[in-house]
């Protein structure tokens, strides 16, 4: 199935919104691929940022994987002894959704910026698939 990416820089305590919906929802998304990469490299940074299945009323550092509506993770921190990243990792569920999702990033150190790569598979869902992943998201807006 096709690709599609998405790429961007996002503010410290910042959300984006990635917009996906559908109007019949057979089209559904699963990440393959989540890259950050600092935007200043002479800086300090800690940064978490987060993609989830619902908007997010607070933004915040805290990674809990038990979150149901999280469905990745990235984590980015830069030191002053190097221009590069000291440690990164990212994580992402492999379930397929059909509804828009939001990117969220805080940097815990300095308040800077944080790009950020994203590769969705576009899958196509069948009628039982469909409502399976619409219910989903309406349970997780709640």
């Amino acid at each position: 199935m096709p690709i599609k990416t998405f790429r961007g820089l996002i503010s410290d305590d910042t959300q984006v919104r990635v917009h996906l919906q559908t109007k019949d929802g057979t089209t559904g998304y699963r990440i393959v691929k989540l890259d950050v990469m600092p935007a200043d490299t002479a800086k300090l940074q800690q940064s978490v940022l987060k993609i989830y299945k619902v908007e997010q009323t607070a933004i915040n550092d805290d990674i809990n994987f038990s979150d149901e509506t999280m469905i990745a993770a990235a984590y980015l921190t830069k030191n002053d002894d190097t221009k590069y990243p000291i440690v990164l990792e990212s994580f992402f569920d492999t379930e397929i959704f059909n509804q828009d999702i939001y990117i969220t990033h805080k940097d815990a150190s300095t308040g800077e910026s944080i790009n950020y790569y994203l590769e969705l598979e576009q899958v196509k869902l069948d009628g039982t698939e469909t409502a399976i992943a619409t219910l989903k998201n309406i349970k997780n807006r709640g």
